[in-house]
């Protein structure tokens, strides 16, 4: 059985610090605040934004058991990426097994959040975008990116998306391969709106 927003707010902000709650909260705001203007469900973008980082403090071990139980090609993959991707994986599993999330669009959203994927929903748009843009954030081109996302959420998303590719290249550092490929899918989407208007 699902919980309320109350009884999801008191148990997510449990399980990390006043900082991460805080971001949680302004993910929430922004999420609902891109629903609003793009035309998703804000009820559901809330439930994501809530829940989109509901694993990231959670033991890397613990982590790691819960993708290799319930693993596919795709979660086996992720292993060998950087772990910082792992709780958008086990987030997604466990505002069902835990929270009683039944509903798709919620549960993808928060396993896309990090990096995204070929054929975004909506929802899956909102709380990516919404988690880079969020009040609390400060960072080299968070500026870009919230004025990208006031002009579509194609938009943002790529600025997002490049923002985050260009700090692993400066890096040296591996790049998840799906968040390339999203950035790809979001350009051609672009492509195609521009002929159809």
């Amino acid at each position: 059985m699902a919980l309320s927003r109350e009884e999801l707010i008191r148990a997510v902000s449990a399980q990390m610090p006043a900082k991460r709650w805080k971001h949680t909260q302004g993910v929430m705001e922004s999420a609902v605040a891109l629903a609003e203007k793009y035309g998703a469900d804000p009820e559901k973008a809330d439930v994501a934004a809530i829940l989109h980082d509901v694993a990231k403090y959670w033991p890397i071990a613990e982590m790691e058991a819960i993708i290799r139980d319930h693993n596919n090609r795709l979660n086996v993959e992720l292993l060998t990426h950087d772990k910082q991707l792992w709780h958008s994986e086990v987030g997604a599993f466990v505002a069902e097994r835990d929270y009683g999330v039944s509903d798709s669009e919620i549960i993808n959203a928060i396993r896309w959040h990090t990096s995204g994927r070929v054929g975004m929903s909506l929802l899956d748009k909102v709380v990516c975008l919404a988690d880079y843009i969020e009040p609390g954030r400060d960072f080299p081109g968070v500026e870009h990116i919230r004025e990208q996302a006031h002009r579509s959420l194609e938009e943002g998303l790529i600025a997002g998306f490049d923002s985050t590719i260009s700090l692993l290249l400066s890096q040296r550092r591996v790049i998840y391969p799906l968040t390339v490929l999203s950035r790809n899918d979001l350009i051609a989407q672009l492509k195609i709106m521009e002929v159809g208007s």
